[in-house]
């Protein structure tokens, strides 16, 4: 079943804020095996002109694709999850996540085609700070795969 078009432009609630913490950054760059000392080390941030630690560029995609549940579970677009596979992902900053931020994620739906039988949907992640300022825009590609016809 294609989803409904008529979302297009769709914008969801903002998500309560999330509190990015020293602790979660640093384990997120060690799962990723990135040693910058800026993911770690405050003096290191700061010697960049950086007041805190900052957080890898994909640190993000956690709590915007988590965001994008509520795209996901909107029951009357009909988007069946069963057969999602992750698309694409492109993140674009204002500047870096850091310590202490705490975020908000809006979402909303940029684009739905349908191609080949697949549903593909484009979602768009605004994330802000606790003063309301940009801090990242993450966009998202989801593609629902065809259901195979019965021979």
């Amino acid at each position: 079943m294609a989803l409904d078009p008529s979302f297009i432009g769709h914008t969801y609630p903002p998500t309560d804020p999330y509190e990015v913490g020293r602790e979660k950054i640093r384990e997120f760059a060690e799962a990723i095996g990135d040693p910058n000392p800026v993911y770690t080390d405050t003096e290191a941030a700061k010697a960049l002109g950086h007041p805190e630690v900052i957080a890898p560029p994909t640190f993000v995609f956690a709590i915007t694709f988590q965001a994008a549940g509520q795209v996901i579970e909107d029951p009357q677009l009909g988007l069946d999850y069963s057969r999602v596979v992750h698309g694409d992902q492109k993140f674009a900053y204002t500047r870096p996540v850091r310590a202490g931020d705490r975020l908000t994620v809006t979402s909303t739906i940029e684009a739905i085609k349908t191609l080949a039988g697949n549903d593909i949907i484009d979602i768009r992640g605004d994330v802000h700070d606790e003063n309301g300022e940009h801090v990242v825009t993450a966009a998202t590609k989801l593609v629902a795969r065809a259901v195979e016809e019965a021979s």
